[in-house]
């Protein structure tokens, strides 16, 4: 079940895609649960998924359903992939643990932060895996892409520079609820996948400017997709 594992300094990360529990989630969640509880998901932009390849999904944070939500719209029901999340270190503690470290889950202590999460995530990505990085890093109020965090540059950056012919893109998502989070029952939601950005396009710049420009790419991006519906309007 899992097929990448990193240990550093003596910290064990890991995350698995049960063969079981994995299409079960799938099809409860998209079959079930998030058609009973939103009122529309309207998702647009899926011909620009990847179907080969290293990616990084680049989501907006507003709620807990985002992680659902993207699997729904990039998962493997729609993509024959699978989804590595990034998530925070409490999230991978107890029941709920033991669900999301089955469906691609693995920690990061945001509070202390080592280097075993990072070299996981490049791993990952080395090893041609879908990642998933929430950009803004934690669950933002409000529809205004203000702050990015330059890890999402960083690891992508750092993944290509260690693997000469890795193809890895960067796909922005925009995931915009009628109802500011956390959203009611009935609750319409539009999931917008953006153009992917080519990491290796960024690779002549230093390492220092590179990073800036990709954040800055990724975050126009991010603000384009991030608008209101026209029917919200």
């Amino acid at each position: 079940m899992s097929d990448i594992a990193s240990q550093t300094n003596g910290v064990n990360i890991n995350s698995e895609i049960s063969p079981w529990l994995t299409p079960l989630a799938y099809f409860l969640f998209g079959n079930l649960v998030l058609p009973i509880f939103f009122g529309r998901i309207q998702i647009n932009g899926q011909e620009h998924l990847p179907s080969e390849g290293a990616v990084i999904f680049a989501p907006t944070h507003r709620s807990r359903w985002d992680p659902i939500l993207l699997a729904y719209a990039a998962g493997r029901t729609v993509t024959g992939r699978d989804l590595r999340y990034m998530v925070l270190l409490n999230q991978t503690k107890g029941i709920q643990g033991w669900f999301v470290r089955r469906l691609g889950g693995f920690p990061v202590d945001r509070d202390r932060p080592t280097t075993s999460s990072i070299r996981y995530s490049i791993e990952l990505l080395e090893n041609q895996k879908v990642l998933v990085l929430f950009p803004e890093g934690h669950i933002i109020e409000g529809n205004k892409i203000d702050q990015i965090q330059p890890g999402v540059a960083r690891i992508a950056l750092q993944a290509v520079s260690n693997q000469s012919d890795l193809s890895l893109k960067i796909v922005p998502v925009s995931i915009y609820y009628q109802h500011p989070a956390p959203p009611p029952m009935g609750c319409k939601v539009w999931v917008n996948i953006g153009t992917p950005l080519n990491v290796r396009e960024y690779q002549d710049d230093s390492i220092k400017k590179a990073t800036r420009q990709l954040t800055n790419d990724l975050k126009e991006s991010l603000k384009n997709l991030h608008q209101p519906p026209s029917e919200l309007l």
